[in-house]
C-alpha cells in the first residue's frame, strides 16, 4: 500500500511548479536572448531588476479579453530600452472608447 501512495507523492511534487526558482534577470540577457524567450514561451516571467519579476507575453491575443497590451522596454546587457514585448493590464478609465 505504501508504494502506490510514493508513487502519487512523487508524480504531484515533480508537477508542481517551483516557486522558488531564480530568474535570470534582463539586464544580464541579450536583447535578442530577452525577446527570443518572451516570443517561444508565449508569455515569460522575468527579472528586470527594478523590483518584482514582470510578466511579459507575445502578442495581445496572450492577454484577457479585458486587458490591453502595453509595449514594454526593458534594460538588457547590450540594450538599455529593448522591446521585449507586452504587458497585459486593465485599461484605465479613459482608454475606453465609448463611441
Amino acid at each position: 500500500m505504501a508504494r502506490p501512495a510514493l508513487v502519487l507523492l512523487l508524480g504531484l511534487a515533480t508537477a508542481m511548479p517551483a516557486s522558488g526558482q531564480t530568474r535570470i534577470p534582463t539586464t544580464r540577457m541579450s536583447c535578442a536572448d530577452a525577446i527570443e524567450t518572451v516570443k517561444r514561451d508565449g508569455s515569460a516571467v522575468l527579472s528586470t531588476g527594478r523590483g518584482q519579476p514582470e510578466r511579459f507575453v507575445r502578442d495581445r491575443n496572450v492577454c484577457e479579453f479585458s486587458e490591453v497590451a502595453e509595449l514594454r522596454f526593458v534594460p538588457t546587457r547590450d540594450n538599455p530600452q529593448c522591446p521585449i514585448g507586452y504587458r497585459c493590464r486593465e485599461p484605465g478609465f479613459e482608454e475606453w472608447d465609448w463611441q
